[in-house]
């Protein structure tokens, strides 16, 4: 399966707000406040310096991620990226092909690793899917994320080279 993902417009905005809030209101997977406004959402994923990327069928957004550099100074060759499937495209490899992609494109960017800070343990589908593609738990942050149904849970550091 390959579906086209571009670069993100301000067009893509209400299609990206329509995929963040069901996620964001969820509250258990991201460390966002869940009751998060829309304008502050998009502040966030549209944020400076992150470039933001939709995958579409047929105009039909099905996810969105962003990809910004992790850190500053000597840091700055290690990239983040944050992933969201819509709700009536999950599980059917979505997040796996963004993923791909963000792989694929983040060398041209000059990053040489990309790190995920904040992994919510319990979001099992999302660490299986990371750790097939080479990622390694580099760390584990215990209770750091208070889950809205299971409680304190631990958050995942997630890393992969490259280069």
């Amino acid at each position: 399966m390959s579906i086209p993902i571009r670069p993100a417009t301000d067009a893509d905005k209400p299609a990206v707000w329509a995929m963040l809030e069901p996620v964001f209101r969820g509250g258990d997977t991201y460390a966002i406040d869940p009751d998060i406004p829309r304008d502050e959402a998009l502040a966030y994923w549209f944020g400076p310096e992150r470039r933001v990327f939709v995958a579409e069928d047929g105009g039909k957004a099905l996810g969105t991620y962003y990809m910004v550099r992790n850190q500053k100074g000597g840091g700055t060759h290690v990239c983040n990226c944050g992933y969201v499937t819509a709700a009536a495209a999950r599980g059917k490899g979505i997040a796996r092909e963004m993923l791909a992609h963000s792989l694929q494109v983040a060398p041209g960017f000059g990053f040489r690793a990309m790190q995920y800070n904040f992994v919510v343990s319990t979001n099992t589908r999302a660490v299986e899917t990371w750790a097939r593609a080479g990622f390694d738990v580099v760390g584990r942050l215990p209770g750091a994320f208070l889950h809205p149904d299971e409680g304190y849970v631990d958050a995942l550091v997630m890393y992969r080279a490259l280069a």
